[in-house]
């Protein structure tokens, strides 16, 4: 029978509030044995056969994902490597680009990625030297993978707001992609064109007449993305403007939200975010 956090209040702890385990009330301690796996032995007034009895229920609750905190980035890749299970890695390099390469008797797709290659294979995406990418990082390759775009990149620019249903994204590309940078590199441009470079960005500057900085990168190669950066006078009032512009191409080889975790991504690489 699972246990709920009441059920744990009320069947197995003392209800003393003692604060033996740490926190300040049985309920509140029960509260993470349910949903953050904080182990029940950490009351130190329950017999071990109680425990023990428990302890199975637990573990097979959390299994089933029962009332635990969802890891919402683990939920996301599974759903992404489900949704490419079917992808058949010799149809990708016609595709999405790459080349396919033999490893332990199997084909694995080498594909280029900012200034390195990942090795993608079924059911991971990892660096050549093996470290696996991060789990936001496999969703959008995963879906790029699923979404069955071939479209080649036309040179046409779009902001998040042009492109459709997007709405509800605006914000978080401001607050987890524009308004982060511009805290990093506000009044730092030359900072801006090192990182940019570092990470395998083109210098567009001199293209791009309208800006103070512009990059262009590609990260994946039909998917490029341009940075634009004014650095904006406060003697005038005009604040530091940064947009992340992509090809009208885009939504043919990404799904919206993975639109947002390459973005993000960007973000991490320009401020020297390791994850």
């Amino acid at each position: 029978m699972p246990l709920s956090v009441i059920d744990l209040y009320h069947k197995v702890l003392p209800k003393t509030n003692c604060k033996d385990c740490g926190f300040p009330t049985c309920l509140a301690f029960a509260s993470m044995v349910v949903s953050e796996k904080l182990p029940l032995k950490n009351c130190p007034h329950l017999a071990a056969d109680m425990i023990e009895t428990c302890r199975k229920e637990l573990d097979a609750q959390y299994a089933a994902g029962k009332w635990t905190k969802r890891d919402l980035a683990s939920d996301a890749l599974q759903w992404a490597k489900e949704r490419a299970a079917s992808v058949n890695l010799e149809d990708l390099p016609p595709r999405i680009g790459g080349e396919l390469i033999r490893e332990n008797d199997e084909y694995v797709l080498k594909l280029p990625y900012f200034t390195g290659h990942i090795l993608i294979k079924k059911g991971s995406v990892c660096k050549e030297n093996g470290e696996l990418l991060n789990h936001w990082e496999q969703v959008f390759i995963f879906n790029h993978l699923s979404q069955g775009g071939s479209a080649v990149p036309t040179g046409k620019w779009k902001g998040l707001e042009e492109i459709p249903n997007t709405i509800s994204k605006i914000k978080s590309m401001r607050a987890h992609v524009e308004e982060p940078l511009l805290a990093r590199f506000s009044g730092k441009v030359e900072e801006l064109r090192s990182a940019s470079l570092a990470i395998g960005g083109t210098d567009m500057t001199e293209t791009v007449k309208s800006t103070d900085l512009a990059f262009l990168f590609k990260p994946l190669p039909k998917i490029p993305l341009m940075l634009m950066f004014w650095e904006g006078d406060p003697k005038e009032g005009l604040n530091a403007i940064v947009k992340v512009l992509f090809d009208e191409t885009i939504t043919q080889h990404l799904d919206i939200e993975s639109i947002m975790f390459l973005s993000e991504r960007l973000r991490q690489l320009l401020c020297g975010e390791k994850k």
